[in-house]
């Protein structure tokens, strides 16, 4: 829930801000337009920690199935992305969002090599969308599987290719038959989630809030363990840490790690070329152009989302802002 407050003298108070729900039918939006937003902004769904490269859209298979987007993570991973405006056009469906996307996933499983990849589906996506490819002298086969190549080899993923299949589901609100069907799912190991992408309105402007519904943060993940003196040496590794939910921007900010003026680079590429300087907890300065890091790595990268605090190297350091992050909680963790 949003509640738009004010805030005067150290008082706060209610806001007469109006904030209202919406829909993308009251917008005039169609699936469609959400998908075309998706293929270029996919950051708002996985936000900061997810490498990925969009690889496909609207990729028919032989029995005239058609996926909205496909993607390959930083594992190798496909990743199937099916869309839906709302709960409305999950249930006109004849056949269940849920199992639909599972056919999609079942037909990518076949594919084995980056370079099937490439000649199935992606040079097609860079026919369509070529303007946003710098071809020169290339094909789009060979364009594709330059970037494949590249993308796999700086994640170390070329020996885990397409292992295993991820599927996304994302629409406005979902109905309770698809949550339980996804949820068991999930229990039985399928690697699937779903996450709402919802617009509002507050005042004139419309905002979208973007939630993750399934699968739920473990409680788990949330719990700080007690130390285990014989692990004492496992904990200062910055390596033996898995939290989940690990400190972003502002933190580093707070602690000191990373501050207006320093600068970064993205790792395996060329330093000078994609060297930032950094302006605030939000934006850097690339090549005299004021942007988001998420952006300055995609730009640097070609990809489609960078999970940035892996890509993103102190240049007095050399150390990337995650390495940072993890070293500063083991260094609280040592001191508790």
């Amino acid at each position: 829930m949003l509640i738009p407050i004010s805030i005067e003298e150290n008082y706060i108070d209610t806001s007469d801000t109006e904030i209202s729900s919406s829909t993308f039918k009251d917008l005039k939006l169609k699936e469609e337009h959400i998908e075309e937003f998706l293929r270029k902004n996919i950051e708002v769904i996985f936000g900061e920690e997810e490498t990925l490269l969009i690889v496909g859209q609207q990729v028919n298979n032989k029995e005239k199935g058609r996926s909205d987007l496909t993607a390959i993570d930083e594992n190798g991973n496909i990743v199937l992305i099916e869309i839906k405006r709302d709960v409305d056009d999950i249930k006109s469906r004849k056949e269940a969002f849920e199992f639909q996307a599972i056919r999609y996933a079942a037909s990518y499983a076949k594919i084995k090599t980056p370079d099937e990849l490439v000649n199935k589906i992606f040079s097609k996506y860079i026919e369509k969308h070529k303007k946003e490819f710098e071809l020169g002298d290339l094909t789009p086969v060979e364009k594709g599987k330059r970037i494949i190549n590249d993308f796999l080899v700086n994640n170390n993923s070329l020996k885990t290719f397409n292992q295993k299949q991820r599927i996304i589901l994302v629409a406005s609100s979902f109905d309770p038959q698809t949550l339980s069907a996804v949820a068991w799912l999930i229990a039985n190991n399928v690697d699937i989630s779903c996450f709402s992408i919802m617009p509002l309105k507050i005042n004139n402007q419309v905002f979208l809030q973007v939630d993750r519904v399934l699968p739920p943060s473990s409680l788990e993940d949330f719990y700080v363990e007690i130390k285990d003196n014989e692990a004492a040496e496992l904990e200062k590794s910055p390596i033996g840490i898995t939290r989940t939910n690990l400190p972003r921007m502002p933190k580093l900010f707070e602690w000191g790690l990373i501050k207006e003026g320093d600068k970064l680079y993205i790792k395996n590429h060329d330093k000078e070329a994609s060297l930032a300087e950094v302006i605030d907890q939000r934006f850097v300065n690339y090549k005299g152009n004021k942007m988001t890091y998420n952006q300055w790595g995609q730009d640097v990268t070609g990809w489609s989302s960078i999970c940035i605090y892996e890509w993103a190297v102190k240049i007095d350091s050399d150390k990337t802002l995650d390495n940072l992050r993890r070293e500063k909680l083991n260094e609280i963790d040592n001191e508790v």
